[in-house]
C-alpha cells in the first residue's frame, strides 16, 4: 500500500472510530487496515492511535496528522477532478451537526435545500443539545452558538442571538412582572439543560456582572420543553432569542428584564477542513452561510 493510500486509511479510521467500520467503509479487510496504519505509524515513529479493548482513540500527534492527512488527500483529489474536468461533481455523504431546536429550526430547511441542489448527496443530520467533536464523530460541518474556543476549526460567523427571559402574559398578570434579577426569587423558574442542582444565571448590571444562584422549580432536558413550559403558563425561563422569535412576534410571550441582558452570542458556521474543504462541504458552507445571514432570527 502506498502513503497516500495508507493516509486515506488511517483517516477513514480516525474519522469511523476502529479499524473493523474503516474496512468496512473502505471495502479492505481489518488485517490490511491495521497494517496500514501500524506502517504509518513505523514511518513516522509515532502513535498515532490509542487501541483498548473498547475504543480507538486518536492521539495528539494523531489528530495533528489526520488533518494534514485530510489536506493532501483533499489536494490530491482537487487536482485529479481538475485533470479530468469534473471539478464541480458534488457528491457523497454530507454530516451536519447542531443544537437541536436550532437544528430543527433553521438547519433542516438549509440541508433539504442543499439535497435539491445536489442529487448525488446523502446527507446526516445529528441535532443535539452538547458540544459535537467534529473529528471524533465524523461530522463534517456544524453550526455553533457561543463563543468558540481557540482551535484549528474553520469559523464563520453568521449572526448573533440574545439569551431572554420570557413569560406569558397570563403569567404576569398572575404572579407580577420582576423588575430587578433579584425579584426573580419570588417566582417559578424554568431551566432547559441543567446539570446543576443550582444554576446561575447572569446579567448585567450598573456597569457590571451580576451572578444569580438560581433555584428552577422546573429543569428540562430540551430547550424545546422549556419552552412549551413557559407558553403553558408555568413560570420564567431564560432562553435564546431564535428559539422564542415568533411567540414574541405574536405577543405569546414577553421579554423580561431586557435591561440586564448579557452581551448577545454568535453563531457560527464551523468545518475542520479549511480551504482544502471537499466539494460538497464548500457548497453546504457556502449555502448555510448565506442563508443563515439572511434570517432576521440572527440579527
Amino acid at each position: 500500500m502506498d502513503r497516500l493510500q495508507a493516509m486515506e486509511v488511517f483517516v477513514a479510521v480516525v474519522d469511523s472510530g476502529g479499524f473493523a467500520s474503516a474496512a468496512r467503509k473502505l471495502d479492505l479487510s481489518a488485517p490490511v487496515v491495521t497494517r496500514a496504519v501500524a506502517e504509518l505509524e513505523a514511518r513516522l515513529g509515532l502513535r498515532l492511535l490509542t487501541r483498548t479493548t473498547r475504543a480507538v482513540r486518536v492521539t495528539e500527534a494523531g489528530a495533528r496528522y489526520a488533518e494534514d492527512c485530510r489536506r493532501i488527500l483533499a489536494d490530491v483529489a482537487d487536482a485529479e477532478n481538475t485533470a479530468i474536468g469534473s471539478r464541480g461533481a458534488i457528491q457523497g455523504t454530507l454530516n451536519v451537526t447542531a443544537p437541536l431546536l436550532f437544528g430543527n429550526l433553521h438547519v433542516t430547511p438549509i440541508v433539504a435545500e442543499y439535497l435539491r441542489r445536489h442529487a448525488d448527496v446523502d446527507a446526516q443530520c445529528l441535532f443535539v443539545d452538547r458540544l459535537v467533536n467534529l473529528v471524533d464523530e465524523g461530522m463534517d460541518v456544524a453550526v455553533r452558538i457561543g463563543e468558540l474556543p481557540d482551535s484549528s476549526l474553520q469559523a464563520v460567523r453568521v449572526g448573533r442571538v440574545r439569551r431572554l427571559l420570557v413569560a406569558t402574559p397570563a403569567y404576569l398578570a398572575a404572579h407580577g412582572t420582576p423588575r430587578h434579577p433579584d425579584d426573580l426569587a419570588a417566582h417559578t423558574l424554568i431551566q432547559p439543560t441543567g446539570v446543576s442542582p443550582y444554576p446561575e444565571w447572569r446579567f448585567a448590571g450598573d456597569g457590571h456582572p451580576l451572578v444569580l444562584r438560581i433555584r428552577p422549580r422546573l429543569r428540562t432536558t430540551t430547550n424545546d420543553a422549556a419552552r412549551s413550559a413557559t407558553l403553558a403558563d408555568v413560570g420564567i425561563a431564560r432562553l435564546l432569542s431564535y428559539q422564542v422569535a415568533d411567540e414574541l412576534a405574536s405577543g405569546a410571550l414577553v421579554p423580561l428584564l431586557e435591561s440586564f441582558e448579557t452581551p448577545p452570542v454568535p453563531v457560527h458556521v464551523v468545518h475542520h477542513e479549511g480551504r482544502h474543504a471537499t466539494q460538497k462541504v464548500r457548497a453546504f458552507v457556502d449555502l448555510a452561510v448565506a442563508t443563515l445571514r439572511a434570517n432576521p432570527a440572527l440579527s
